[in-house]
């Protein structure tokens, strides 16, 4: 049984794995790849039909001025999860339901199109515009036009424990930072609830606890002046890779679109 399995490979989903697998926490995350239902989720979980892939350039984003190419950002999102030790499958979700109808904290099974059961003890819905595997669980849906929100607290948690939502389908504004921010809100909030040990997304020099006597604390990292410009290093050397060509592929065009 998986930790966390987090439906959904976008900006929302592949925030909060990065923080939950980060954490220790075995996360699975299952990415439809566009594909509806798919034939299998035994690929390689890089189908890259976020929303973000049918954009022409990803602006407002913080770091990058002049904007960025938002397939290449989704790419190193990606491998950024993957670093971290989220795990991905190319699938979709069709039903989520409790292991055991009394006790939540046995966690809940997943069936999928094409594929096996998975079971959970947590799952994060981020699946912007699809929620209807959780029709079964009475998570909160709420319809506002052709569209479904999940209701959640300021988690991520809906009203059934165990189940958290994220991104856009939580009804958070369309906006690639703020579905980042919110699935790493939601990660944490997973986090806290499994009782792992929380962390800082920064790594602090040598000295920084030790030097006033403390002992490092758990989830935390002290590193000395070597190993920060190795990581430096190497951070800069896959940044000026990724960005030395400009991607061949072009936007994902609207579904409307395609074929007139």
């Amino acid at each position: 049984m998986r930790d966390v399995c987090i439906v959904g490979g976008g900006v929302a989903g592949l925030a909060a794995s990065i923080f939950t697998a980060r954490a220790g926490l075995d996360t699975l995350v299952i990415d439809a790849g566009g594909q509806s239902p798919p034939s299998s989720r035994t690929q390689s979980g890089d189908g890259g039909e976020s929303i973000l892939a049918r954009n022409a350039s990803l602006e407002n984003y913080p770091g990058f001025p002049y904007g960025v190419d938002a397939r290449q950002y989704l790419r190193l999102t990606r491998e950024q999860a993957r670093t971290a030790g989220a795990e991905f499958e190319l699938g979709r979700v069709t039903s989520t339901e409790p292991i055991d109808e009394t006790a939540l904290e046995a966690g809940f099974v997943l069936e999928t199109a094409g594929g096996d059961p998975l079971e959970a003890r947590r799952v994060i819905a981020a699946s912007w515009a699809d929620s209807e595997y959780l029709v079964p669980l009475d998570v909160g849906r709420i319809q506002r036009g052709s569209k479904h929100f999940v209701s959640v607290d300021g988690g991520g948690r809906t009203a059934v424990d165990g189940i958290y939502a994220a991104g856009r389908l939580a009804d958070e504004p369309h906006q690639a930072i703020v579905a980042a921010g919110h699935g790493a809100t939601v990660g944490l909030a997973v986090i806290h609830d499994s009782d792992a040990n929380f962390y800082h997304d920064w790594v602090a020099p040598e000295g920084y606890f030790t030097g006033r006597g403390r002992e490092v604390p758990p989830g935390c990292e002290e590193i000395g002046e070597a190993e920060r410009l190795e990581r430096d290093e190497r951070a800069r050397a896959r940044l000026l890779e990724a960005f030395s060509e400009p991607l061949d592929e072009e936007p994902t065009m609207h579904p409307s679109v395609e074929g007139k």
